[in-house]
């Protein structure tokens, strides 16, 4: 709530405490960071068109391109 009011989102923000989306959207798994392994979220961003289907997935997310990509994907 603190995140969604100071960036002021006109929509809620949902929780996902059992993990039960992420892993069935395949976005939970192993990362490593460091030669460390843990398991974590995967920054992937899915692409759902007004039907409820997934119509693109970008697994991997340039930080500097993504919000663009995204942009003119929806356009």
């Amino acid at each position: 709530k603190n995140f969604s009011d100071k960036y002021n989102f006109l929509f809620p923000l949902l929780s996902d405490e059992n993990k039960e989306t992420i892993q069935a959207y395949g976005a939970w798994g192993k990362k490593k960071l460091y030669g460390r392994e843990y398991e974590g979220i995967m920054r992937q961003t899915y692409i759902i068109d007004e039907n409820g289907n997934i119509s693109n997935v970008y697994k991997k997310v340039s930080v500097k391109t993504h919000a663009q990509d995204v942009l003119q994907e929806i356009s």
